[in-house]
């Protein structure tokens, strides 16, 4: 364990250089300029991926596998994956299929077994010239999250997700009570400050002068609260949150992007004077966008043929809206999470993806067309990576202790939206736009 004053007295010979812009960028940094996205004089635009869990494949430990991370990666780079979303946060949490080890505690001593890990992946990343987005904390309860940090400051109380005797929206506007609470936005907060101002243990680069990060997120899906009601009530609070996070990131890291991480228009109550206003600060200097047709009811997973082409077309329809958003904001745009089951809504990889295949050609289709076009779409994180990872039980569900890291996340059914390295098709079809990207 490493502790957090310790992370901070090294931050004072950490010597911050000027926000870079796209004239004044050293070599291999990504920066905004306007509704582009610029690397090395150059557009930058990418076909990126999911993997949360690259951290813990990089830990010296037990549950780490620095081989296989080194094969995931090179199996990604061959398919012309550039860009990697990962998690820099865990909260050891009593909630339900949340993952363990943990990033920190309540207390001010962090994981550094866990955060080597991450400077193991890192500089695998950056080996490979890919880049990286680092989100800071989650909304949801697979890797503690907000609820862990309300667990801390409010005497215990939490509820978990899908709790029959707390029906939706229970879980998310309990949280809301997070972006109100100073203690455990302060406690959020010391954690985001060790992160940001961390040096590499392995590169010995300070990350806020890493080229291999691409950005910083304040946290995985971020909502005001679940229900409208409580959502608009909740705004200030969140807007606060925000912008004040933001700030701060900036303030430590002039050098690298800020996002927040959001869903768009689903994580913001279907208003959209939400989804402008939580991307309006200078601080914030791209917008995001997720798309799940199967969860979202846009998809009936039972009836999966007969209701595809409608599910498909809401899709295309809300990336269009969020590109009418991101030139009304004149900020680029990420779809950084879009997922669709196996063919049949199973999770064998010997199941074929057919239906899959064409939802991620949408995808593509549509970051290929605004490229050309000029538009603010720069890019796609399909969700997720499973790679050579393998659910060890017959009902595909995670179990504390597995070691069978992938992109579906503890608290789903391991392969549910996953990409498994014998999902040729579908590697195939991201390898296809991934050229074709390349050439615009």
């Amino acid at each position: 364990m490493f502790s957090r004053r310790a992370f901070l007295a090294s931050s004072g010979s950490l010597v911050l250089a000027p926000p870079l812009t796209s004239r004044t960028a050293r070599p291999g940094f990504v920066t905004r300029d306007g509704m582009a996205l610029m690397l090395d004089g150059r557009p930058y635009r990418f076909v990126g991926a999911n993997a949360w869990y690259l951290a813990w494949l990089g830990a010296d430990a037990d549950f780490g596998d620095r081989g296989r991370l080194a094969r995931e990666l090179d199996a990604l780079q061959g398919d012309g994956v550039t860009n990697l979303r990962i998690a820099a946060s865990a909260e050891l949490s009593p909630l339900k299929n949340s993952v363990r080890p943990a990033f920190r505690d309540r207390g001010p001593e962090y994981n550094e077994t866990l955060l080597t890990g991450l400077d193991h992946a890192m500089a695998e990343i950056g080996r490979r010239g890919m880049k990286a987005v680092l989100y800071l904390t989650n909304f949801w309860e697979w890797s503690g999250g907000m609820m862990t940090y309300l667990s801390w400051v409010n005497g215990g109380r939490y509820l978990d997700m899908n709790d029959p005797a707390h029906p939706w929206p229970a879980f998310p506007d309990f949280i809301a009570d997070f972006y109100r609470s100073g203690e455990a936005v302060d406690l959020y907060r010391d954690y985001v400050r060790a992160v940001v101002t961390r040096i590499n243990t392995v590169t010995g680069i300070p990350y806020a002068q890493d080229p291999t990060l691409m950005a910083w997120q304040l946290a995985n899906e971020p909502r005001p609260a679940g229900g409208v009601t409580e959502a608009v009530a909740n705004l200030p609070a969140f807007y606060d949150w925000i912008n004040g996070t933001a700030r701060l990131i900036k303030s430590l890291d002039p050098n690298h992007l800020v996002s927040t991480g959001g869903e768009g228009l689903k994580g913001s109550v279907e208003r959209p004077e939400i989804v402008l206003e939580s991307q309006q600060s200078t601080d914030i200097d791209y917008m995001t966008a997720h798309i799940w047709p199967g969860n979202w009811g846009w998809l009936d997973r039972k009836d999966m043929a007969g209701t595809d082409a409608a599910a498909r077309a809401l899709s295309r329809d809300y990336v269009a809206q969020h590109i009418g958003f991101a030139r009304q904001l004149d900020k680029p745009l990420v779809i950084e999470e879009f997922g669709y089951p196996r063919d049949g809504d199973a999770y064998d990889p010997a199941v074929p993806a057919t239906l899959r295949d064409g939802f991620y050609d949408d995808i593509h289709a549509a970051v290929l067309a605004d490229a050309q076009a000029g538009g603010p779409l720069v890019g796609s994180n399909y969700w997720a990576w499973n790679g050579e990872a393998r659910s060890p039980h017959p009902d595909h569900r995670f179990r504390s202790g597995d070691r069978a890291w992938m992109g579906d996340p503890p608290h789903e059914p391991q392969g549910w939206y996953g990409v498994f390295d014998t999902d040729q098709s579908t590697r195939a079809h991201i390898r296809a736009h991934a050229a074709a990207l390349a050439v615009v």
